[in-house]
């Protein structure tokens, strides 16, 4: 006879070990989920899952506590609340882990709850998988386009050899005509096609005005080639050299929405806007060793651009695994796309600072279907979609007068508005029908001096 109780005892016991499994493996309590977001957005300058950065790795941080040193979770909660002050109790292990990292101190998170701390704790423990990354549009289109290349290159093939056949038979045909009619000619056609004009030397002297006018008409064109060749001399717009080191715009600048000026700094107080040193680059990836970003650029993936942050540390001499500089450093060769000649005097500050409203204004309202918000988009384009930064303008002299001739200052900076007072009283008068607008030109954009010195 089936003991019915005595499985259901089994059957109990079987349920309690699985649930009391499930707890310990999901961290017992808290979102993982909601870990993830409070880790990336507290943790993750100093503290990745699955390596030591500048404090150690974190997954598994619960079960690891308790089997090394056998504490809990509450030692865990003092430690991230105020580390220094637990470390100024005396607790033994504080102090150990304090000296084992270099004596870093460790930021306090007095406004992270019990709750909050529990979810970080649920997502070390079990972090959720990571979502599909996004690719542009384009990825797919482009994928199909390679599988379907072959194909496409077979047909062109066929096509380009066909045509060249028929051809090659249209030639024979004429050619065969040619002697059909030669056998067919009476003397007399004959005789006359002796009398045919026979050398270029003959025609022009029958048509002399009309070859006169030919050769006119050609100087013309070949004097305007030359000129508009010269004119284009140095206009290198669309330029997009290769870099030695990968650098997407679009993922830091896009993405991410850094601000230009953060690696850009000279940008907004000096004439030039420097290339960022590598230094600056490793204020985000000293601790940024590997891209985990949704974006991809279409025939890209992570380890592509993993390669491309081990190249900074290489450039730099960061050693990522004992988190220290080397010493030995390799410069990187930046190819520069953006280079204004020695004769021309251009400050950056100037139009970034003095200009900033101005130049936004004036390109938003020449083009009301492309706006900007930064006003380095108005002469640089839009950045923030580049992969690959181009040239996006002319930077002609006629570029910048056109520019000159058409923005109008900002008459809401109180240094314009006084400073210019007298001005713009006297154009009101001698154009109503603009209001007395002050364009850049009517305060001295367009003397020579202004740029070039």
């Amino acid at each position: 006879m089936i003991s019915w109780r005595k499985h259901y005892k089994k059957g109990l016991i079987a349920i309690g070990l699985l649930l009391s499994t499930s707890a310990s493996i999901y961290g017992q309590d808290g979102d993982p989920k909601n870990g993830e977001k409070l880790f990336k957005a507290n943790c993750t300058a100093c503290h990745a899952l699955d390596k030591q950065v500048v404090g150690p790795a974190l997954k598994g941080v619960v079960a690891r506590l308790e089997k090394d040193q056998g504490l809990g979770k509450d030692w865990l909660y003092k430690w991230i609340k105020d580390n220094k002050a637990l470390r100024a109790s005396g607790d033994k292990y504080a102090n150990e882990v304090f000296e084992k990292f270099n004596k870093t101190e460790m930021q306090q998170f007095p406004n992270l709850t019990e709750k909050d701390i529990d979810d970080i704790l649920a997502y070390t423990t079990n972090p959720p998988a990571p979502e599909e990354p996004k690719k542009d549009a384009g990825t797919a289109t482009a994928t199909d386009g390679a599988q379907t290349a072959p194909a496409n290159n077979t047909t062109s093939n066929i096509v380009i050899i066909s045509l060249l056949a028929i051809a090659g038979l249209i030639v024979w045909i004429l050619l065969k005509l040619r002697q059909l009619v030669k056998l067919g000619q009476s003397e007399d056609l004959a005789g006359l096609n002796e009398t045919r004009v026979k050398s270029f030397s003959e025609i022009y002297a029958k048509y002399q005005y009309v070859g006169k006018g030919l050769l006119a008409v050609l100087a013309i064109l070949a004097t305007y080639g030359v000129w508009n060749w010269i004119m284009w001399i140095g206009v290198y717009k669309g330029y997009k050299p290769e870099q030695p080191i990968y650098f997407s715009h679009k993922i830091h600048a896009g993405e991410n929405k850094i601000d230009c000026q953060l690696c850009h700094s000279s940008a907004k107080y000096g004439k030039v806007s420097e290339i960022p040193s590598m230094n600056v680059c490793m204020n985000c990836h000293r601790t940024i060793s590997e891209y985990n970003g949704k974006y991809l650029e279409p025939g890209k993936d992570k380890a592509f651009y993993d390669g491309e942050i081990q190249k900074i540390y290489a450039a730099t001499g960061w050693d990522s695994e004992k988190q220290q500089y080397t010493g030995k450093t390799t410069p990187v060769e930046w190819t520069r796309i953006h280079n204004m000649p020695d004769f021309v005097y251009f400050n950056h500050a100037q139009h970034v600072v003095a200009g900033e409203q101005a130049i936004i204004n004036s390109f938003n309202k020449k083009n009301p279907d492309n706006k900007i918000d930064v006003v380095c988009k108005a002469c640089h384009g839009k950045i923030d979609t580049m992969n690959v930064v181009q040239m996006a303008n002319d930077f002609t002299m006629g570029w910048c007068i056109e520019c000159h001739r058409t923005t109008e200052i900002d008459m809401n900076n109180g240094y314009n508005k006084e400073y210019f007072k007298n001005l713009h009283e006297k154009l009101k008068k001698q154009y109503p029908k603009d209001g007395g607008k002050i364009t850049v030109d009517a305060i001295g954009g367009l003397e020579c001096g202004k740029c070039h010195y």
